[in-house]
């Protein structure tokens, strides 16, 4: 039986499609618009400046890729650390497999893509690749990373763009195996820094740190043959309990794809994704019944264990710290009646009738599984009750908006592209809207970013 680190490497370096699908090209052309919309609104972000500074003796006007989607360059292992911190820095990216596919996988496609002038068409298929590997990985544990420790975007997330740098680059089965064993001992990243810098770091790390592999292998690094699936490999080290199933063969990766099932989940408010189903029932009865806040007494969110250790932050001070907190996002939506990026400020969430409201939520937790997105529960579901004695009750809520199943229309998604483009200051938005549209049909992804340069 051919071990996993090497049928991941064979299908990395030969996949099974010649090009995405068509059925699956709109999912995947999605992450790509999503991304560049979210990097555009971060690209000023603090953490963006610090890395900006840090790598400012790096940054080229001849450099191999594009930084920020603007004139500056750098090498593609610098561009895809900045673009993917840039993209994940206001929580705002697309949300997938446990973790944040397109954040990580578009950085660094672009930015090897770049270097290599490939076209649009083999930029799209590497993403594919690198997808269906980090899908094939995160599903093989029932035990949710989350819990463990584990930011399964950083994890998973370098393992699966060093797949995918793999495949564009076109190494053979071999060298792509080096690339994935080297890239497991560079994936890492903690849970516990949700609401701070490192996390968008996560991402940008993950990113080019798939990059570094792939290079490093070009040059004749090796790593171990069995690196994924060894007793003491990167599974059974994620996995304290040792439930990770380690031996199932992934001879078929690539034939069904997990892409159809699993899909991308758009993210409508720029905050961590385990509230977006609060977010929705609040903003929905406060809506119906023409509510203000001072008029509800309580507010109870029923969700997921895993859900509720993400939102770690009950009493926030600070815009990166509400983001992941159940108690701003429904105080936000009360007050704001809107969970947006103009809300996720300092001055907002500090703003006195922001926190008093903070202070009449609470939540529990169930103990159901969302079978597709396992770190979610199968349904969240929202209680208000009223100063003048009624309780207001959501129901069960299965999908938020934006998910795989309940989808953004496209004038939706064109809304927060140039909404993201206006925060990010980007003056050709429509027409980079508009190339990333049709960027199967580019023959060179470098005139993504320098047509209007």
């Amino acid at each position: 039986m051919t071990g996993l680190t090497t049928a991941l490497a064979r299908f990395a370096s030969a996949p099974p499609f010649a090009g995405v699908p068509e059925d699956v090209m709109p999912v995947v052309r999605n992450g790509f618009v999503d991304t560049c919309a979210t990097l555009l609104a971060g690209r000023d972000e603090p953490v963006v400046r610090v890395l900006l500074q840090h790598l400012a003796g790096r940054l080229s006007a001849d450099g191999e890729a594009s930084v920020l989607l603007q004139g500056r360059r750098a090498g593609s292992v610098e561009a895809a650390l900045i673009n993917g911190t840039a993209a994940h820095a206001l929580d705002y990216d697309d949300v997938a497999l446990n973790g944040h596919p397109s954040t990580v996988l578009v950085p660094a496609l672009l930015a090897e893509g770049e270097a290599l002038h490939a076209p649009g068409a083999a930029v799209l298929r590497a993403y594919l690749v690198g997808y269906e590997v980090w899908a094939e990985l995160i599903g093989r544990d029932p035990d949710p990373h989350h819990l463990k420790g584990w930011h399964p975007t950083a994890v998973f997330g370098t393992v699966g763009a060093a797949a995918a740098v793999a495949c564009l680059r076109g190494l053979d089965e071999t060298r792509a195996r080096h690339a994935i064993a080297i890239a497991a001992s560079m994936a890492g990243g903690l849970s516990a820094n949700f609401g701070s810098m490192t996390k968008p770091l996560h991402a940008g790390r993950a990113a080019s740190a798939g990059v570094e592999a792939v290079r490093l292998a070009l040059l004749g690094m090796t790593g171990a043959p069995d690196a994924i699936e060894h007793h003491a490999g990167l599974l059974q080290a994620l996995s304290p309990k040792g439930r990770v199933d380690r031996t199932r063969p992934a001879e078929g990766l690539g034939i069904d794809l997990r892409i159809r099932d699993a899909g991308l989940n758009i993210k409508k408010y720029p905050v961590c994704y385990a509230v977006h189903r609060v977010i929705d029932g609040v903003l929905d009865l406060a809506r119906r019944e023409h509510l203000r806040a001072e008029q509800v007494e309580s507010v109870l969110a029923l969700v997921g264990t895993t859900q509720a250790a993400m939102l770690r932050n009950h009493a926030p001070c600070t815009g990166l710290e509400a983001k992941f907190s159940l108690e701003f996002a429904a105080a936000s939506a009360l007050v704001a009646g809107e969970v947006g990026l103009t809300q996720l400020t300092d001055a907002f969430v500090q703003r006195p009738d922001v926190q008093e409201t903070m202070a009449k939520v609470r939540a529990e937790t169930v103990d159901t599984v969302c079978p597709i997105e396992p770190f979610l529960a199968l349904t969240d579901r929202v209680t208000l009750r009223l100063r003048d004695g009624r309780t207001l009750d959501t129901g069960d809520i299965r999908f938020a908006r934006g998910s795989a199943r309940l989808p953004l229309s496209g004038s939706d998604l064109r809304v927060k592209f140039l909404d993201c483009a206006s925060v990010g200051s980007e003056p050709d938005a429509e027409a980079l809207l508009a190339r990333l549209g049709s960027l199967q049909e580019l023959d060179d992804v470098t005139r993504l970013i320098r047509a209007h340069r």
